[in-house]
């Protein structure tokens, strides 16, 4: 079944999914004669969701969101919030999920122990400085805290959703980072041969065609660095363990 969906983007998929457990459950519901609940038919709901996912072949964190949908639709309703509070709550995850449905990329955020890895792999120390992009800077943390540790570096950061980029473009304006700058955009239109190292905390979708593009524009002797997710068939030269909350890995690739 994973094939079927494959071509489809995740979000649809979802959604399809979703409407064809609520259209099961009532269904059945009424054919039995049943009566129950409405949470209790939205549990249900959410189960036969998170297992139709499942089947699917979609990422994990689909399957929470199938299961919870439903029940939380119902909670709220029953709470009997004001309308306005929910059009506040879709236009703020809009703001900042704005391309994960093209992208499939959601807003990650590294740890500290990240950054401070990532400064142990930054080039040594020369004249001409050196360059460093994060593609997906979300709230910029990457670009500040390796443009105070290496004030030799000079940082940019690509990112698409609007919110992340204004908050990271605020963060670097207030903290005076004349080293550092970010850029609202696709991280696809980014030319990777002007950068020394290229790091990118994404997610599975996005891995093997970013891989193709930094073999095809990074220079000899450039270092590409991905947190957490590999790039399939093409093992890295190294690895760096973080001890953080996520239990983070680094994967480095010299160019």
């Amino acid at each position: 079944m994973y094939t079927v969906f494959k071509k489809i983007p995740p979000s649809i998929v979802a959604l399809l999914l979703q409407f064809s457990a609520v259209a099961i459950t009532l269904f059945s519901f009424r054919a039995a004669g049943w009566h129950s609940s409405p949470l209790a038919v939205a549990l249900l709901c959410g189960m036969l969701a998170a297992a139709f996912s499942y089947v699917a072949g979609l990422a994990k964190w689909w399957w929470v969101i199938q299961l919870l949908f439903a029940p939380a639709l119902v909670l709220m309703l029953a709470v009997g919030l004001p309308p306005g509070l929910f059009l506040a709550a879709f236009l703020l995850l809009m703001l900042v999920y704005w391309s994960t449905f093209r992208t499939q990329v959601p807003l990650y955020l590294s740890s500290d122990k990240v950054w401070q890895a990532l400064e142990k792999l930054l080039p040594a120390v020369r004249a001409d400085g050196f360059s460093f992009v994060d593609l997906g800077s979300g709230l910029g943390g990457v670009l500040t805290y390796l443009a105070a540790a290496r004030p030799d570096g000079r940082y940019m950061g690509v990112e698409a959703a609007p919110l992340p980029f204004f908050w990271s473009w605020l963060r670097i304006r207030l903290g005076a980072y004349r080293n550092c700058r970010v850029r609202w955009g696709s991280l696809w239109d980014c030319n990777l041969s002007e950068y020394d190292v290229v790091f990118a905390y994404l997610s599975p979708v996005p891995m093997e065609q970013l891989w193709h593009k930094a073999r095809a524009e990074m220079r000899p002797g450039t270092r590409f660095i991905s947190s957490t997710f590999l790039v399939l068939d093409h093992p890295p030269q190294a690895t760096v363990e973080v001890d953080d909350l996520h239990h983070s890995t680094l994967y480095i690739w010299q160019m």
